[in-house]
């Protein structure tokens, strides 16, 4: 059996491929990463698989680096991802785990050269915080590649119960995701540490990490209304009618239902009534059936609503959300800019097609909106149009689309979703998370608006005020803090992802000069002629 890697120490030139019990090793890894996020939600285990990913990776090259990457990258991504076989067949689902896994490989590669670099010789400190620094990188071009880039299941997103969740105010989902490799890196480099007999500096790692994770403790996440609050209602439908030509009805209906019952309520006056995204699959701006439905549920409460609804072009559709004023209709509107790769259009469709039949589940491809994330929506009782930031659904997963809402002015976000299509799976909770990380990256109240749940009301420190079940219909009323500030994430913007990636580069271009220069030099040694006879 292999030996397994030291995180501390350099790579061995004349190590042998990945045996089997390493890949163990990193699927184990991926597998107990997994178990992190919603649904089990046991947070402190993203440390332990990103260590045993560490220890299996220690000692292999580069080229073999990307072997126990993606093996570790299949682990995790097969079960997290699991619910896009419910929404977009098993092609789909099997075709985004290899693809993530794979960007995953290629940063088994760049790491495998970054730690060849003569900078990080001797110091596992500096190499522990290189690994962190080149997760973060790798993080950042699944966020933008291939197609488009999915951030679904980045580190940081599994944190949203721990300590590390402060962070984000900070320095967004990069530090948070920096935090949970490097207290990984340093797990494994203890481990490394006890199996060398080296009591002391296990313990001073084993510290280090304690240390890491609970740096957050420290940093205080301010809440208190600084523009004003907001009486926000929540509608969440439902979606119980089966498959059929009156089903976007049924649904659309369902929601209207709500917006009565809420009116009916009256306990509290409603200044925003927030429906979810595909709340009508029949555009209210050109039926007029749908557009007497949505009207009379406007007048019912007396209030906007914002309206989650398709537009349909001659060649594809749009995912819209409706600023509806109870006097004057439809008055601004935002398209989703990121659709999600086969959830939403079908990269490849007539290749695809060759493959599986399943791609025709998304009949019509979504084209993507170019305007920011933001709407003014006129609230009588505080004499202004409140600035909304409103994140569709998957686009909550993108740091730039919510940095830019709030940064653009945002006082409170609303994050509208459909997770109908992903049945019971975890998908919904994960995303609850993300909006819970938002509202503290950027110190807002956020609201996320389900179809079917889950659906909750947010504070600005990422206490969730309100919350509903899965597949019912159900509504939510609350006072939120409507806040300006920017945070420093806000104000850092991209710039720790951007040194992750600078960083990174300039390790692994340093790395493999070096390989280069090593190569050279015994090639030179064995060319070098034998004397032709020994001294005297």
């Amino acid at each position: 059996m292999p030996r397994l890697g030291r995180p501390g120490g350099s790579p061995e030139v004349g190590t042998r491929s990945p045996a089997w019990p390493l890949l163990v090793l990193a699927a184990l890894g991926g597998v107990t990463t997994g178990m992190a996020f919603p649904g089990l939600g046991w947070w402190p285990l993203a440390f332990s698989g990103v260590g045993l990913l560490v220890l299996a990776d220690g000692h292999t090259r580069p080229r073999r680096s990307a072997v126990v990457w993606f093996t570790w990258g299949v682990a995790l991504f097969l079960p997290h991802l699991i619910w896009a076989r419910e929404a977009a067949g098993t092609v789909a689902w099997l075709a985004l785990v290899v693809l993530q896994a794979g960007v995953l490989a290629l940063g088994g590669v760049v790491w495998g050269f970054a730690r060849l670099s003569p900078l990080l010789n001797g110091r596992p400190a500096v190499r522990g915080v290189a690994f962190a620094l080149t997760w973060v990188a790798v993080e950042q071009l699944r966020s933008v590649a291939p197609f488009g880039g999915f951030p679904w299941g980045r580190l940081g997103f599994s944190q949203a119960d721990s300590p590390v969740l402060a962070l984000a105010s900070l320095g967004g989902v990069p530090l948070m995701s920096f935090t949970v490799a490097l207290v990984g890196y340093l797990l494994a480099a203890a481990v490394d540490a006890v199996r060398r007999k080296n009591a002391r500096s296990a313990l001073l790692r084993a510290v280090a990490a304690v240390v890491v994770t609970g740096a957050g403790a420290i940093v205080t996440l301010p809440s208190a209304p600084q523009t004003g609050e907001l009486v926000v209602g929540v509608v969440q439908g439902d979606v119980s009618t089966p498959p059929g030509a009156d089903r976007a009805r049924a649904v659309l209906e369902n929601h209207a239902a709500g917006t009565r019952a809420l009116a009916r309520e009256g306990a509290r006056p409603l200044d925003l009534v927030v429906w979810p995204e595909n709340a009508t699959d029949i555009d209210p701006r050109a039926d007029e059936e749908a557009a007497g439905t949505v009207r009379s549920s406007a007048e019912a409460v007396g209030v906007p609503l914002l309206v989650g609804a398709m537009r349909y072009g001659a060649d594809n559709r749009y995912n819209d959300i409706i600023v509806w004023d109870p006097e004057r209709g439809a008055t601004a509107a935002y398209t989703k800019q990121r659709p999600a790769p086969f959830g939403e259009y079908i990269p490849l469709r007539s290749f695809v097609r060759l493959l599986s039949a399943e791609v025709d589940r998304v009949p019509l491809d979504m084209a993507a909106g170019t305007e920011p994330a933001v709407l003014r929506v006129p609230v009588q009782r505080v004499g202004r149009d409140v600035i909304t930031g409103t994140v569709i659904c998957f686009e909550v997963a993108f740091d730039d689309v919510v940095r830019d809402a709030v940064v653009r002015g945002a006082e409170m976000l609303v994050v509208p979703t459909n997770n109908a299509s992903f049945g019971r799976t975890a998908q919904s909770t994960q995303q609850l998370a993300m909006s819970r990380i938002r509202a503290v990256e950027h110190g807002r109240s956020t609201v996320q608006a389900s179809t079917v749940g889950v659906s909750a009301v947010i504070a600005p420190d990422g206490t969730v005020m309100q919350e509903t079940g899965l597949f019912t219909a159900e509504t939510m009323t609350a006072k939120i803090p409507l806040r300006s500030a920017l945070t420093i994430a806000d104000r850092v913007g991209d710039a720790p992802a951007a040194a992750a990636v600078a960083v990174t580069s300039g390790l692994a271009v340093a790395g493999v000069w070096s390989t280069v220069r090593s190569r050279t030099a015994r090639t030179d040694e064995r060319a070098r002629p034998l004397p032709l006879s020994s001294p005297r």
